[in-house]
């Protein structure tokens, strides 16, 4: 039988925080969590490293996570990121420019993960430079008709244009965006004079989305689809810090869904696993058994 991937597409970096670097990159992040669910030997992290020492930093550091990579060398530094976190915990980011992951080429080997792909989670960032953004582009339209593809905005610093963000939403069927991107979005496609659930359902019909997922941090989160929607409340948490937690909220909704779990349960367990990752340290944490057991369900 052949192999279908779930694949996190984009950039791969380390985060540079206060303690030390570690391990980072939504795509990474994504495919981790994805792994816990769903076995890490169904799960990739697609990229592009360096031709550097912090190269096979990334990929002793992949391996210590169990997670499968296909990240090919180009000659251009691997990624860095400096986070700063202020009181709560809440991260802001100085993202390296000019570097692996802003030239990941399309290879052969991806072409055939690809064509083998039965979800991928891609966003904005590694839109950033042309190379990357046709390959994101072209393993995208090589995915299979039933392949879930996600497009996980993830606006950060001026690293996005409207034309980016259209032809991003005509490549998925999933948009997942927080209140602060939708504001952004909304007024940068005129949809301000909209309340946040008509704009959300205006972007589900224009460009033909199976979902939209809406997160507002504390004040919890929406999941619109074919008439349909759910809120599901924010827990109330201590805290450590929010680095990877948006990522694993998409992880967790991701193979929920998969393994065939209603919108509402995938919903719910994706709050749940956002909010344990908020009360842990990094953006890869082991997972609790009580919540890897709701996958079952």
């Amino acid at each position: 039988m052949e192999k279908r991937y779930v694949v996190g597409l984009g950039e791969a970096l380390w985060d540079v925080l206060p303690e030390g670097k570690k391990l980072g990159g939504a795509p990474a992040n994504f495919a981790y969590h994805v792994g816990l669910f769903l076995g890490q030997e169904n799960t990739l992290a697609v990229s592009a490293l360096g031709e550097d020492a912090l190269a096979a930093e990334t990929e002793a550091a992949l391996d210590e996570h169990g997670l499968s990579y296909l990240m090919p060398r180009v000659p251009f530094p691997t990624g860095t990121v400096q986070v700063q976190l202020d009181a709560e915990g809440i991260p802001t980011y100085d993202i390296k420019e000019g570097v692996a992951w802003d030239n990941i080429p399309f290879t052969p080997e991806m072409e055939e993960v690809a064509r083998s792909c039965k979800a991928v989670c891609f966003g904005t960032l590694a839109q950033r430079n042309e190379v990357s953004r046709q390959t994101i582009y072209r393993f995208l339209e090589a995915t299979p008709a039933d392949c879930m593809k996600i497009y996980d905005i993830n606006l950060r610093q001026h690293f996005y244009t409207k034309e980016i963000i259209q032809a991003s939403l005509m490549h998925c069927n999933i948009l997942k965006i927080n209140d602060e991107e939708l504001e952004t979005l909304a007024k940068m496609f005129g949809y301000s004079s909209l309340d946040t659930e008509d704009q959300c359902w205006l972007i589900l019909g224009k460009y033909g989305l199976k979902r939209v997922i809406l997160t507002c941090g504390v004040n919890g989160s929406y999941v619109y689809s074919e008439g349909r929607s759910s809120y599901v409340e924010t827990p109330h948490v201590e805290v450590a810090d929010t680095v990877g937690a948006g990522d694993s909220f998409t992880a967790a909704f991701c193979a929920a869904t998969l393994k065939g779990l209603s919108s509402i349960k995938a919903h719910k367990l994706a709050v749940d696993v956002s909010a344990y990752v908020c009360t842990q340290k990094g953006a890869m944490p082991a997972m609790p058994n009580d919540l890897l057991d709701r996958i079952c369900q």
